[in-house]
């Protein structure tokens, strides 16, 4: 039984795509699989099937400080009465009830999506209870997952625990050929640049339209995602993105148009200063783009070229890195070596086999 998500399928975040696509590789292994959702993100309100998981829409408060933890509560609750063989709590906020569920007598798994306490959308006291989320994700739980190295021995650290490592990972799809969705948006192939996130300021789209408008590029900038909450930093991108020429915002896009807006852009980039793992930076890698990416930590741990990073923040150095990218035609010769490189490295089933095994050592242990 997985806990932490907003719900699956198709809903907006990392957390969200890793728990959609670990839990469907987990079924076709022969697992059986529960997540635990919230009601209001979920299309059907009723507890369904969806690629053999069972989909579990329960309560959550509507404010945004309450929503995880108050949501997570309930989903404890559900489970100590269901009595899952594990319960998986994903990120450091719905870790907060690790404690309550080890006291149900549950097998607890944590998994570290990255420091959500350093987002800059949380107060002082919401970022205190992060990081106790934290330190009792880390110390109650049975096992404990980390998405990346930094995070594997920055845990290893500061609470001397064992912690395993596994990566998000990347469906490689086929590029596709369609172009309905790039019509309806007035968007030309290879004459875009795309960058895919949340409107939350730690992604930093404001970074990215001020960089695009000092280029006088001829290309157009889309941004895709949408925000779980209307936020002064959601509307101040919407009314800078307005007051920009050439920026295009598509909202959440999943599925069909989501492959499309992917296959045909001219360069993927994601300024933001704080990541765990991009799953989109994989995706787009995975449709062969060219890329830019903020000089953090969690985006370095891919090992691009030193050619596909700017430093974080600085918007003159990000034009002038946009510039360099562009003045460069696409070409699709050599890409199949870096999909395969991808798909090699961060397939999902690969990533859940490692899952997996984090829940047979754990259930080992419980019958000693």
């Amino acid at each position: 039984m997985m806990l932490g998500t907003r719900g699956i399928p198709n809903v907006q975040g990392g957390v969200e795509k890793h728990i959609e696509m670990i839990g469907t590789e987990l079924v076709n292994m022969g697992w059986d699989v529960e997540v635990i959702g919230r009601r209001r993100y979920l299309a059907n309100p009723l507890q369904n099937t969806w690629n053999g998981i069972r989909v579990i829409p329960l309560w959550a408060p509507k404010t945004m400080i309450l929503e995880a933890i108050g949501h997570s509560v309930v989903g404890v609750l559900f489970a100590a009465r269901h009595r899952p063989d594990i319960l998986h709590i994903h990120a450091v906020g719905p870790a907060l009830v690790a404690p309550l569920a080890r006291l149900f007598g549950l097998k607890v798994i944590v998994t570290h999506h990255g420091y959500d306490y350093e987002r800059q959308k949380w107060g002082r006291f919401a970022k205190r209870m992060l990081k106790l989320g934290e330190a009792f994700g880390m110390y109650t739980s049975n096992g404990r997952i980390a998405i990346s190295q930094e995070i594997v021995s920055a845990m290893r650290e500061e609470y001397h625990i064992a912690v395993d490592f596994v990566p998000n990972g990347v469906s490689v799809q086929p590029k596709t050929t369609s172009t309905e969705t790039l019509e309806a948006f007035g968007l030309t192939p290879r004459q875009y640049i795309v960058m895919m996130a949340r409107l939350v300021p730690e992604k930093r789209q404001h970074d990215l339209i001020l960089a695009f408008a000092k280029t006088g590029r001829p290309e157009k900038l889309v941004l895709v995602g949408g925000a779980d909450h209307e936020t002064e930093y959601s509307a101040s991108v919407k009314a800078l993105a307005a007051e920009t020429p050439s920026v295009v915002m598509t909202g959440f896009q999943t599925g069909a148009s989501l492959a499309e807006l992917y296959s045909n852009a001219a360069l993927f980039v994601l300024p933001s200063s704080h990541e765990g793992m991009p799953i989109a930076l994989l995706e787009a890698l995975s449709y062969g783009l060219p890329v830019l990416a903020s000089d953090i930590v969690a985006n370095r741990e891919l090992k691009l070229l030193p050619s596909d990073y700017f430093p974080m923040g600085d918007i003159d150095a990000l034009a002038a890195a946009l510039e360099r990218k562009l003045s460069i035609p696409f070409h699709e010769n050599g890409t199949d070596a870096l999909i395969r490189q991808i798909q090699t490295e961060y397939s999902w089933r690969k990533i859940t086999e490692r899952t997996a095994e984090v829940y047979r050592s754990v259930l080992r242990r419980q019958k000693r």
